[in-house]
């Protein structure tokens, strides 16, 4: 344009103003103009604004420039998925734990205590608690159900009379009232419970694993136990609280007193009472189990435990998120590794575009927009991974999916930033190669 402007300039007359005037040219004896400041100066900054690269053209070019090295590309991308993968999925899953767990409170209650003989310190021996203890606990202020469970030392139960002694299946005998499933809020996973039989007649109920490592499947089959049958009612279905009596045969107490000579002394009492009201009468039960001995009594909240390993399980989490954040480092040494070498592979290219009048900045743009577009591509990858691995997971533990969204947002946050930090470098050095070096280089 410059070039037709001084043609034009040659060819009109020494003395017409007017047309010196339209191509900015006049005598001024300093040799400047005001049109040539207009030409020279501000001609110079329209050029320079002119010569931009708008951010579709710089998204292209970054795609193309991943696109013609898609098997590097989807490499170094991988270790950012994996990465990104790992933490959301490590997240994922305990989120999801964590939300069957507070449905299962919701289910079953934070209001349950239970109460166990305390040990005496100078002799080292258990203090065991008063046959009434249920009883009277029962009618402490706040109180709405207790009931006492007892365990038989010595007796151990089998499928039948000729099982080996010594096959015990790890299995316990204990004693029980009747109103142990209301206290726990417990169900049944198939059958009746202890009430539809005589008080005195030898039944059971098995708690879930009990049934299974004895064969049991169904109502109305018999286990031998001491020196006789007793006819099966029931399986408790499983109760986060009291995990114990998944192995245990519950024998009515009665039964137990007349058949396995079982003292009447309880090794375990569950009570329930009002939550506002847990804790002020915690601090009573001691007193009305035991009168004579309250300082050996051990009192103690179910739900408390599963909070307590809850919080266990996170903090080994927190341990698996950190490996999963030196897996996200590895990947962006990868990504910058990747555009380092891609700059070295394109100095032919770099030089051409400085040779067209393409701009440093232009230049550092576009390799910075394929190391954002890379571990970008990376942390999408990974969010998807982590989804599907939480979800299969939490499907095949029966919980509820949960994955948070500010772990996923921060994931994909965390993916941008580590581009922007490995594609600095390439990008300066390719935008500092000189286009002689780099066409020369080529």
């Amino acid at each position: 344009m410059n070039e037709s402007r001084h043609s034009n300039v040659c060819t009109d007359q020494p003395g017409d103003k007017n047309a010196a005037q339209r191509n900015g040219v006049s005598d001024n004896p300093r040799g400047g103009t005001r049109g040539n400041r207009r030409d020279g100066v501000s001609g110079n900054r329209r050029g320079r604004q002119a010569s931009r690269l708008r951010p579709a053209d710089l998204l292209r070019l970054g795609v193309h420039g991943l696109w013609t090295r898609p098997v590097r590309a989807l490499l170094s991308a991988a270790g950012i998925a994996i990465g990104i993968a790992a933490m959301l999925s490590v997240v994922g899953i305990s989120t999801s734990s964590q939300a069957h767990l507070d449905a299962q409170l919701d289910a079953l209650g934070t209001n349950l205590l239970t109460v166990t003989p305390g040990e005496d310190p100078n002799t080292g021996r258990t203090v065991p608690l008063p046959a009434t203890a249920a009883d009277t606990m029962a009618r402490l202020d706040g109180v709405d159900v207790a009931s006492a469970t007892g365990e038989l030392k010595d007796v151990a139960a089998y499928r039948n009379e000729r099982v080996d002694p010594a096959e015990t299946n790890a299995l316990k005998v204990i004693a029980t009232d009747l109103g142990l499933l209301r206290a726990l809020n417990g169900k049944l996973y198939w059958g009746s419970w202890l009430d539809h039989a005589p008080a005195r007649y030898p039944t059971a109920v098995l708690g879930e694993r009990a049934a299974s490592r004895l064969g049991v499947t169904g109502p109305g089959e018999r286990i031998w136990i001491k020196d006789r049958y007793f006819t099966v009612l029931g399986t408790l279905s499983p109760n986060a609280l009291t995990p114990e009596l998944d192995t245990a045969i519950l024998v009515n107490s009665a039964a137990a007193e007349r058949y396995l000579r079982f003292d009447g002394k309880p090794t375990k009492v569950y009570e329930r009472s009002a939550d506002a009201l847990v804790e002020k009468v915690r601090a009573r039960l001691p007193r009305a189990t035991n009168p004579e001995s309250p300082q050996f009594v051990t009192v103690s909240r179910p739900s408390d435990a599963l909070k307590a390993r809850q919080a266990a399980e996170s903090s080994f989490d927190g341990l698996l998120i950190g490996l999963g954040g030196v897996a996200l480092l590895v990947g962006g040494i990868g990504v910058a590794n990747t555009m380092v070498i891609s700059v070295i592979e394109r100095r032919g290219e770099i030089g051409l575009r400085r040779a067209l009048g393409a701009a440093r900045r232009h230049v550092s743009h576009q390799f910075l927009a394929e190391a954002l577009l890379l571990s970008a591509l990376g942390g999408v990858a990974g969010a998807a991974l982590g989804g599907a691995v939480t979800f299969g997971y939490a499907y095949s533990q029966g919980w509820p999916t949960v994955l948070p969204v500010t772990a996923l947002l921060g994931g994909l946050a965390a993916t941008v930033v580590i581009g922007a930090v490995a594609g600095l470098y390439p990008a300066f050095r390719a935008a500092r190669t000189p286009p002689t070096v780099a066409l020369s280089s080529a």
